[in-house]
Formats: structure tokens, sequence, C-alpha cells
């Protein structure tokens, strides 16, 4: 039901392409090459959203707000955004669970050794070389 949402949203609002500028800042001559659904997984559970692959960047932004609690104990929802410049990209790699290898899983890893996990893409293989070859300056 969520995927169906999503793709409303996108049609609504022009294409991948005008809400991945809408929603993230991109340079003058920036394009967006790709853009896959998929999860994003935190310390609180997988996020459902886009992960947007670009000449300059990959972003993820999650399809609908994500609450947590402030530390003065509020409630509060924003959309969940994570940009790494594919000049600080360091690594991807494809990886499967080895309990059930049907669960793909895509590490990248920056430079500075943050690592973001994805997965539940429709397009695994796809979006497997997009990465890579956004890595490699492809």
């Amino acid at each position: 039901m969520g995927r169906i949402a999503q793709i409303s949203k996108v049609i609504a609002e022009g294409g991948y392409d005008k809400v991945f500028h809408q929603t993230f800042e991109c340079l003058p001559d920036e394009k967006l090459k790709k853009a896959y659904a998929c999860y994003l997984s935190t310390s609180h559970g997988p996020i459902m959203g886009v992960l947007y692959i670009s000449t300059a960047k990959i972003a993820f932004c999650s399809d609908s707000p994500v609450a947590y609690v402030t530390e003065d104990n509020k409630n509060q929802s924003s959309i969940y955004k994570v940009v790494v410049p594919v000049a600080q990209l360091r690594s991807v790699t494809p990886t499967a669970s080895q309990q059930n290898p049907a669960e793909r899983y895509i590490q990248v890893v920056s430079v500075d050794n943050h690592d973001f996990w994805f997965m539940g893409f429709v397009n695994y293989d796809g979006a497997v070389k997009s990465l890579q070859e956004a890595v490699h300056g492809g």
C-alpha cells in the first residue's frame, strides 16, 4: 500500500526528477541518473523511501515523516534524509542474508566510515550496478 501512495505522489509531483530537485539542494548542472524505491535500515527499523543516484550524490528520502522523541520528551516527526556526495563514497557491497538468501542488501560506505544498508529493491541488480558506477565515477 505504501508503494502505491509513493508512486501516486511521484506522478502528481511530476516524476522522480522533479521530486529529487525539490527535496534536495542540487548543483546547477546536477542530473538525476536513477531512482529506486527501497528501505534504509536504521537502528529503529527499516524506513521506506527512495534512493536517488545523481551525477553529484546519492540521497535517500523517506516516503513519510518518521516519529522520534526530542531531548525534552516531546514527540516530533520529520522526513528522514541521507545525502552522501559521490566524491565521499568509498564502497558499495552487495550482500545476502545467510539465513534467507532472498533477503538481499546493499552496503554503502563513505570515506569517513559511515555505513548505510539499503534493502527491499524491486530491481536489486540495477541498484547495485548504478551504485557501483557512482563509486567508480561512471
